[in-house]
């Protein structure tokens, strides 16, 4: 099983469950948090959902390994698919709330970014080191830059560069941050604090603002991404490359 849904009340946690790969998205866990919203979206007594990774880190980003396994008319679909899951998270009834612990990285980053609320750890890290490899994030551009603004969206993607927890608070990337040791008891506090409310009053401002920001492109990102890595040899040979270094180091 690479997600698990815990419901308690009106508070459900959904937890990635790739410890040891990270909780980096491949198709199965793809699939799995897919299948989670499915359940989400049908069920009227949850306000409130907890959206965070088993382990030392929230997401890693995408799993690179699969990646260079793949051809690029497969990435992009799967990019595609992903683009579309971050964009329901928008849409769910509930409060999204992401609870990071460790690394938010690439498609990790977007993932905390299309919840509503999130939550981290001091040390926590995030970035979008896509274009280090040669390739454009697949997804989530349009929330980040509603989420922190042009400029910071633009230093993040084109700088590639990590920021630590702090830093992400100052820009909007990051609704608190808590001391290290506390993220669980913090999240479910925070949680508790939002299902306090009537749920119909959180569905109803979620609609609101979801209808006042722009629809954002979903299939733009994935097809940027894709043609690049139809086109693109160099791209294709930094993928392995990173695939090989990992393993050696492994």
């Amino acid at each position: 099983m690479s997600v698990s849904l815990a419901v308690d009340g009106a508070v459900a946690r959904l937890t990635l469950e790739r410890p040891e790969a990270l909780n980096a998205l491949n198709r199965e866990l793809t699939a799995a948090l897919e299948a989670a919203v499915d359940r989400l979206q049908h069920d009227p007594h949850i306000s409130v959902v907890i959206v965070s990774g088993r382990g030392r880190s929230f997401c890693a980003g995408n799993d690179i390994v699969e990646m260079a396994a793949l051809g690029p008319e497969e990435a992009e679909a799967l990019a595609e698919r992903q683009a579309r899951l971050m964009d329901r998270f928008r849409h769910l009834s509930q409060v999204a709330i992401a609870a990071i612990r460790g690394h938010a990285l690439g498609g990790g980053c977007m993932l905390a970014v299309a919840q509503d609320l999130r939550i981290a750890e001091a040390s926590a890290r995030f970035g979008l080191p896509e274009v280090t490899l040669g390739f454009n994030p697949a997804y989530g551009i349009a929330r980040l830059l509603d989420v922190i603004g042009g400029a910071h969206a633009r230093d993040l993607m084109l700088s590639a560069r990590i920021i630590e927890a702090g830093e992400a608070f100052r820009m909007g990337l990051v609704t608190r941050v808590v001391p290290d040791g506390t993220l669980e008891q913090a999240a479910a506090e925070m949680a508790a604090e939002v299902a306090r409310h009537p749920r119909e009053g959180l569905a109803a401002t979620k609609t609101i603002i979801a209808g006042i920001r722009k629809e954002p492109a979903v299939h733009l990102e994935p097809r940027a991404y894709g043609a690049v890595l139809r086109t693109s040899e160099a791209a294709r040979a930094r993928i392995a490359g990173f695939v090989a270094r990992e393993r050696k180091g492994g």
